[in-house]
């Protein structure tokens, strides 16, 4: 089970899972989306926004997030037409309120999810993997990305170079070169995917919009190459990898920042949304050229921003090489970082490291995540 920096809800997929590493076998069964409902989701993001909040609302925040988690587990097993006892194990990612991979400052590198894992094993009887990101910051990694290890496993081939471009709120990639081994794969973030873009459909059009479906604003309106230009001088985009993001980088305090640029003043909404919708690509674009080796064969497309046409034929023009969608794997593209985390959580039920440490910047390799055992366990 997976949540997102959109905190738009928890994706939940069942998976088959034999073997380990290169030899693991992969099923997917099928997959779900429970959607937050209002209320959870401001109280989320008052809390990501960074505004001052007591510990008790957080404390409090993780066991209601933890019940929905449950609920999600409970609700995609019995639509899917399997048993709550028929699954060995539940992978869940939580949601993310805060990370930051590298020292600012004094401040040292952590990262925090919440969704309590003993209220998931306990309201489903199962043994549940969670907090996946945290040996990895403590051997020295950003804790992120973490999905590499998955695309390393499903999508490496012996003769074509791939790069894996995800698009959720933050947009990363991993380059998979032809015959690759573990220790060859380059993956990080690439910059925003969709969260500017959802954020400043709210705020321009007065919370009308949640996000800009189907890319529908963004072809109503023209790219400003002067903002765009301005926005893509920003110091994330010339950091060498390792490096991770979110809305630490690019939440609601940059849009304000943006929204204020006397290059956008003068923008309509439209223009504005076309702009920070090219920004993603071309920050995509830019990542592969600075970043990644000049072989890359084709892009496998993943995450809500493949949905957008717009934001698919930018990155088209932009890389200047062919693009698929994941869904040519057989999973949806919707569901690619559920089934990460579960092949994930395998590997740790194995004792088997997953992160990689080329792509998070870790010292060495380690086993992800805390195991939380159910009362009647045996």
């Amino acid at each position: 089970m997976m949540a997102g920096t959109s905190m738009d809800g928890i994706d939940a997929a069942l998976v088959e899972i034999t073997g380990s590493g290169i030899d693991a076998r992969i099923t997917f069964r099928g997959f779900r989306c429970c959607p937050y409902r209002a209320w959870i989701h401001e109280r989320l993001m008052r809390v990501a926004h960074g505004e001052p909040v007591p510990a008790g609302e957080i404390s409090e925040l993780d066991f209601i997030v933890g019940g929905l988690f449950a609920e999600a587990a409970v609700s995609c097993v019995a639509e899917l037409g399997a048993k709550l006892g028929e699954i060995d194990l539940i992978a869940s990612h939580g949601q993310t309120i805060y990370h930051q991979g590298t020292r600012i400052g004094d401040r040292v590198p952590s990262t925090l999810q919440i969704g309590e894992a003993a209220v998931i094993a306990e309201r489903t009887g199962a043994p549940v993997v969670s907090d996946f990101r945290t040996a990895d910051v403590a051997a020295g990694g950003e804790g992120a990305p973490l999905v590499p290890y998955f695309d390393f496993v499903f999508l490496r081939d012996p003769n074509v170079s791939r790069a894996a471009q995800n698009i959720g709120g933050i947009a990363n990639v991993t380059y998979l070169p032809a015959g690759c081994g573990l220790g060859d794969v380059i993956a990080f973030d690439t910059g925003p995917g969709n969260m500017l873009i959802d954020a400043a459909a709210s705020r321009l059009t007065q919370g009308r919009l949640a996000c800009d479906l189907d890319g529908e604003m963004a072809s109503r309106g023209e790219v400003s190459q002067a903002l765009l230009q301005r926005l893509l001088e920003y110091t994330f985009y010339t950091r060498r990898p390792p490096k991770t993001a979110g809305r630490e980088q690019f939440g609601a305090r940059y849009l304000e920042e943006v929204v204020s640029m006397p290059e956008a003043k003068a923008l309509s909404a439209e223009d504005v949304i076309a702009t920070l919708t090219a920004l993603t690509a071309e920050s995509i674009a830019r990542s592969y050229r600075d970043f990644l080796p000049r072989k890359i064969d084709e892009i496998i497309l993943s995450g809500g921003g493949a949905a957008n046409p717009v934001l698919f034929e930018m990155i088209e023009r932009a890389v200047g090489r062919p693009v698929r969608r994941f869904d040519e794997f057989g999973v949806p593209g919707d569901a690619k970082e559920a089934v990460a985390f579960a092949l994930l959580g395998s590997e740790t039920a194995r004792g088997v490291p997953s992160n990689v440490p080329s792509a998070t910047g870790a010292a060495h390799p380690a086993v992800l995540g805390k195991i939380s055992l159910p009362s009647h366990w045996r």
